[in-house]
């Protein structure tokens, strides 16, 4: 059972579901809530997996604004909730703040290192899961010209947009690749309307596949793809099923399994770093009944062979984040 408890006020934080034990596990969802269909969603499920198979019960709670980030840790961990694991980098100076306060709880933060001796950080290739994406944009589009649009424009979605035109460029070093951000700040996760009208201007110069890394943003444009009879690339989650048939693929990002082994490891979760890549199962393409029928031999094999080689190290994938350059000239 579970106890929705919503605080008013400016500074409220809102929807937090708590059950009775003091060592539940917690979650918190980033700005654009747990129902965005990417990000937060993914971490959703990797909660309710571990809920389901062992029949514990975690807190959650969902972020309204920027404000609400410290007093939602603090809540929290004075709660007696063990381990706390937050999605997203913008937690990370918050969490740097408050885990020292707490050294008793483990804290688990995605997409930020934090050095504290109770937090693990866990991060993701982004960039390599892009480049396979890239590779089957290169490969369906008939014009020539593809698009990536990010959410917030940060080093780290520049690193999807990055592996992304790398991707397509290894297929046809001629092909055009628009790349737009939707904004500077938190909202642009959370704006579809934005998205899709960046996607129909990235059309309108002969785009016709789009990749979304851009959170909840990213369902404008993939509505807005559907609308127009192109192709889109879903982010995160699994977003095939939004529009079958035309979604070329989504990039998983496995935060799902991320929050599920943090749930699991509890009170006696391990800190430091953890590297979740492509050889690790950490990003990947999604292939299933959705997009079955725009997934070429071809293209599968050219998934399958370009994937071989960055596992074994073959093939190098540019992280943006390491020296802010993009090889394929679109940064």
């Amino acid at each position: 059972m579970t106890l929705m408890k919503r605080l008013l006020g400016a500074s409220a934080v809102v929807a937090l579901s708590a059950v009775a034990a003091l060592a539940d596990p917690a979650i918190i969802y980033d700005v654009g809530g747990k129902n965005d269909k990417s990000f937060n969603e993914a971490a959703f499920h990797g909660a309710e997996r571990w809920a389901k198979e062992t029949g514990g019960t975690y807190k959650e709670l969902e972020m309204q604004n920027e404000a609400q980030r410290e007093q939602a840790l603090r809540q929290l961990a004075e709660s007696g909730a063990n381990p706390i694991v937050m999605t997203g980098f913008a937690f990370g100076d918050v969490l740097n703040t408050v885990a020292p306060d707490y050294p008793k709880t483990k804290f688990a933060i995605i997409d930020m290192v934090v050095d504290q001796p109770n937090v693990k950080s866990v991060v993701f290739t982004e960039e390599q899961g892009s480049y396979l994406a890239g590779v089957m944009a290169g490969m369906a589009s008939k014009t020539g010209v593809v698009g990536f649009i990010g959410g917030m424009d940060i080093p780290l979605i520049r690193r999807f947009g990055c592996g992304y035109a790398q991707g397509v460029k290894s297929v046809n070093p001629n092909d055009t690749v628009l790349l737009n951000m939707t904004g500077t700040d938190g909202s642009a996760w959370n704006n579809p309307v934005k998205g899709a009208e960046i996607a129909k201007s990235q059309q309108s110069q002969k785009a016709d596949v789009i990749y979304a890394a851009a959170g909840g943003t990213g369902v404008g444009v993939l509505q807005a793809a559907a609308d127009m009879g192109i192709l889109s690339i879903g982010v995160d989650s699994n977003q095939n099923y939004l529009h079958p048939g035309q979604v070329l693929t989504s990039m998983v990002k496995r935060v799902d399994n991320a929050v599920y082994e943090a749930f699991k490891e509890g009170a006696d979760m391990k800190p430091g770093v953890a590297v979740m890549d492509l050889a690790a199962g950490g990003v990947d393409v999604a292939m299933d009944e959705n997009n079955a029928k725009l997934v070429t031999p071809e293209m599968q094999k050219a998934v399958e062979d370009a994937a071989a080689k960055i596992k074994s190290g073959e093939l190098k994938v540019h992280d943006y984040m390491s020296d802010n350059t993009c090889p394929a000239g679109q940064f």
